[in-house]
């Protein structure tokens, strides 16, 4: 199975910055798509940024020039920098991966457990 561990979540007040972090274990194969979701209260999970390639990304049109994501191959970890950070990106933000395990080679999506932003005005 895989573990998906985020970090990083936190208060800031509005125009602040956080940075997440989503570090997966187990016996991963590879990894095939890996990125962030974020859920409000009242609202539908959305996608905020994901890498669905090793090269090729997605961002929410309402993160983009805000938000980076990023990761490091060797530890399995990408990253979510948030900068001019508003209220409105205030959410439970989970990380979801698409790996295909090392043993049964089966395919498999896995979720964080959450880690809340919360911005302030």
């Amino acid at each position: 199975q895989v573990q998906l561990v985020e970090s990083g979540g936190g208060l800031v007040q509005a125009g602040g910055s956080l940075r997440l972090s989503c570090a997966a274990s187990g016996s991963i194969l590879s990894i095939n798509a890996m990125g962030w979701y974020r859920q409000a209260p009242g609202k539908q999970r959305e996608l905020v940024a994901m890498f669905t390639s090793a090269t090729n990304t997605n961002y929410a049109d309402s993160v983009k020039g805000r938000f980076t994501i990023s990761r490091d191959n060797a530890k399995n970890t990408v990253y979510l920098q948030m900068n001019s950070l508003k209220p409105e990106d205030t959410a439970v933000y989970y990380c979801n991966a698409a790996v295909t395990l090392l043993v049964s080679r089966r395919k498999f999506t896995s979720w964080g457990q959450g880690t809340q932003v919360t911005v302030s005005s």
